[in-house]
């Protein structure tokens, strides 16, 4: 159907309107629009198939003998019907691994993304939801739970079908309710759990990992016949990679299937098996591991069958290490999302005791599959364990009474690497630090788990304090929160310290960021008395400053401008120069705010002074770049250029990408303002480019609502509403929303557009932006035609 369909609101409108004459004439007129607004969908899925988004991990080895699994478990998800999966199965079984497969193999059906969603770190039922949603990069805004969050926008997803395999559930049954609160919420979401145990949920679809097959005799198999049982292969397969000349012959051959019908065809335990043949022949493992399993064939009765064969099979692997290997293999299991050969020296070995050079025990853990070692991207290696690895070697460290002091050793690390890091919070170094921390995420978490549990408030709010920067800039805003709440409260209200001064406003800076200004103003008042109370002048100034911006950002701008003067006077006694141009650059943009741009002005040029003197050439780039909105709205436009032009080749010389974005974005708005618009829209895509790179969505939505406005003033409505829609929606799935002015003053740019077509045609353009993929909304802006990417005359 070739005809363009009117909006879906538009359809259901009539179907329900009571004057008759307003109603479908004929069931075929309806059918006919229906099948139109089918098609355009269909159309519209078919084109975001290349930029689905999905963060399933790539997989390290080949699946080998699964393919009747696959195919089963992938069946069953796309029944009609069937909501919710769980693959379960001892651990070691291969759940994960076949689930990330059928994960993959599904993709092209979900067309708002397949996500993994890793619970092995995640200690308590109520971090479920909130586990989901930073996966899927949905935050809670004011007055909303993380649970209320992630239903909205799966409502709002207007049907687009999406899978979330959520790994490691075992450990959080309890929470398994709220898996069907979601799948209730929201009719086009399908869930894959893997877990040891079924959830024991209403629809739960549950489906057995079986072993691996292997022969019940095989004296009397051949060998070409063995190679077909898919544990035998997998035993080759995982051999070969170890020792490229193995091969399975007629006098190995029986040996290799005994070894799998004693490991019951559990892939782990064979792939821990298969390791060994570097070392052992297949005749000396079996019967080392044949009189290991009949040794332990009396322990573990509490446990399935499997499960102590894979327990047996580890233990066997354990004894085999020298005694310095067992303590690097204890130590390592306190990293969660792996480690690099500098982090597992700090850790593993602080006090130099180990016994062992830390490259040739890493190697020798590669070797054995214990460990699987990745390249990065800077070509140092990462190690990581399996899950179900890692869990055994941290019951090995408890039961040898190593735990506290191998997870102290972790935290302080942790603690190190992040205040190392936070110091690094400046100019060009700002994206490789945040990189290294992304990267190290779940180690830090791990130690702020083992802070709070331990009641080391001291460490805590210190590691607290050192990721805050990076929990702002990447939008973890509610972990942000969560976790520095729990610190203060750990700490208690009775303990007046620098550290809870600066954790307060930590977490208010953090509340406000959501727009949940009375929370965030209440714990900047906490932190203001305790300063005082300690004689603290500058935390006193700080705490000002902040409530001041809160003021400003909802809209109170006679209390900030106070607010600014009082903390800018503190600055001033305590002759802190960067500060007080810092504070000087606050007051006057809320003088611009106030229509005072004369007096704006004089703040700004004393704030260019300062920081000339200083020799600080960022803070003087950005003071041009402020100096240039005043002359914007002054409504001296070629001054403006010139000074966005100044701040921006500073901003390029320094190579601050986050400079370089904004100045671009101010240049855009100028041009845009002067009816430029392919100028303006050029520099558009440069600055949302770099924001892209990185990885800032408060910058990617402002510049979608600045490409919002600028196709509203050029008539082109729909398009306009569409990039407004994605805007809004990428803004709520973060958890931060426009400041009120902000606000405003972008819903009078839409107005034009908003008049100009149905009011139903402009919400069908809004929702067909908001349940768009954001990066297909991106890449559509970043596609510039050769006319649109020239520079005006």
């Amino acid at each position: 159907n070739s005809q363009v369909p009117p909006p879906l609101i538009w359809v259901i409108e009539r179907c329900l309107a009571k004057d008759p004459q307003q109603r479908y004439f004929s069931t075929r007129d309806l059918l006919r629009d229906l099948a139109a607004i089918r098609d355009r969908m269909s159309d519209l899925q078919s084109s975001w198939q290349e930029t689905r988004p999905s963060n399933l991990p790539a997989p390290t080895t080949a699946l080998v003998g699964r393919a009747k699994e696959l195919a089963a478990v992938t069946q069953l998800i796309l029944r009609p019907g069937v909501r919710l999966v769980t693959v379960t199965g001892p651990g070691g079984i291969g759940k994960s691994r076949l689930a990330i497969e059928v994960a993959r193999e599904l993709a092209a059906h979900f067309t708002l993304g397949v996500y993994f969603v890793p619970l092995a770190a995640v200690s308590e039922p109520g971090l479920i939801i909130p586990a989901i949603a930073q996966t899927l990069g949905i935050h809670e805004t004011h007055g909303q739970s993380p649970l209320d969050a992630l239903k909205q926008n799966l409502r709002n997803s207007m049907g687009s079908p999406a899978l979330l395999l959520i790994d490691n559930f075992e450990h959080l049954v309890e929470g398994a309710p709220l898996l069907s609160e979601l799948l209730a919420s929201a009719p086009s979401l399908k869930v894959l759990v893997t877990s040891r145990a079924a959830l024991r949920v209403s629809n739960e679809q549950e489906f057995p990992v079986p072993p691996l097959a292997f022969p019940d005799d095989n004296s009397a198999v051949s060998t070409e016949n063995l190679a077909k049982f898919s544990a035998i292969s997998l035993f080759v397969h995982r051999a070969t990679a170890a020792k490229p000349d193995f091969e399975l012959t007629d006098e190995n051959g029986p040996v290799v299937a005994e070894i799998c019908a004693r490991l019951d065809g559990l892939p782990l335990a064979i792939e821990l098996a298969a390791a060994r043949v570097k070392l052992l022949s297949v005749s000396a493992m079996h019967t080392r591991l044949v009189s290991r399993l009949q040794l332990l064939t009396g322990g573990a009765r509490d446990l399935p069958a499997r499960q102590q064969t894979l327990r047996q099979t580890m233990d066997w692997s354990y004894d085999l290490l020298t005694e310095p290997e067992h303590k690097l293999f204890r130590r390592l299991s306190v990293f969660l999302g792996g480690c690099t050969l500098e982090q597992v020296e700090a850790v593993c070995d602080a006090k130099e005791e180990l016994g062992i050079d830390i490259l040739d025990g890493m190697a020798s853990m590669v070797d054995k599959s214990l460990v699987r070692q990745t390249e990065q991207a800077d070509g140092e290696p990462r190690f990581t364990m399996l899950e179900t690895i890692r869990e055994y070697a941290s019951v090995k460290l408890c039961e040898c009474g190593e735990e506290p002091l191998a997870r102290r050793a972790h935290a302080a690390y942790c603690l190190v690497l992040a205040e190392e890091g936070a110091a690094e919070d400046k100019g060009t170094s700002q994206t490789a630090w945040l990189g290294r921390f992304e990267k190290e995420h779940d180690n830090f978490r791990a130690a702020l788990d083992w802070l709070i549990e331990t009641n080391n408030a001291d460490w805590g709010l210190r590691l607290g304090m050192a990721l805050f920067r990076f929990w702002e800039m990447r939008e973890h805003l509610c972990e942000g929160r969560d976790r520095l709440g729990k610190l203060l409260k750990l700490q208690g209200a009775s303990a007046p310290t620098k550290a809870r001064v600066r954790g307060l406003l930590a977490a208010g800076v953090l509340a406000g960021a959501q727009g949940d200004f009375d929370v965030s103003d209440a714990l900047f008042q906490e932190s203001l008395a305790i300063a005082r109370q300690l004689g603290d002048k500058q935390s006193v100034a700080v705490a000002l400053n902040a409530l001041a911006v809160n003021g400003r950002d909802r809209g109170d701008l006679a209390k900030a401008h106070a607010l600014f003067e009082e903390s800018l006077g503190v600055w001033r006694e305590l002759r802190d120069s960067p500060a007080i141009a810092r504070t000087l650059s606050n007051l006057a943009n809320v003088a611009k705010l106030q229509g005072d741009f004369p007096y704006a002005g004089v703040l700004y040029q004393e704030c260019l002074s300062i920081f000339r003197e200083l020799g600080d050439q960022g803070g003087y780039a950005w003071a041009l770049n402020h100096q240039g909105d005043v002359a914007r709205e002054q409504g001296d436009p070629a001054a403006a250029r010139s000074l966005y032009e100044q701040s921006l080749a500073t901003f390029r010389q320094l190579g601050d990408d986050w400079g370089v974005s904004g100045s671009l974005a101010d240049l855009g708005n100028l041009a845009k303002e002067q009816q430029d618009y392919r100028t303006a829209e050029t520099q558009y895509r440069e600055s949302l480019g770099i924001f892209r790179k990185l990885e800032h969505k408060r910058g990617i939505a402002r510049l979608l609502e600045a490409f919002a406005s600028s196709a509203a003033a050029q008539s082109e409505s729909e398009r306009s509403l569409r990039l407004a829609g994605a805007a809004a929606a990428l803004r709520q799935s973060i958890g931060a929303p426009l400041v009120r002015a902000e606000q405003a003053k972008l819903e009078q740019s839409l107005e034009k557009a908003r008049r100009a077509v149905p009011t139903a045609t402009g919400r069908n353009a809004w929702l067909e932006g908001w349940v768009m993929p954001v990066e297909k909304t991106i890449e559509e802006l970043l596609r510039a035609t050769p006319e649109a990417s020239q520079t005006a005359d």
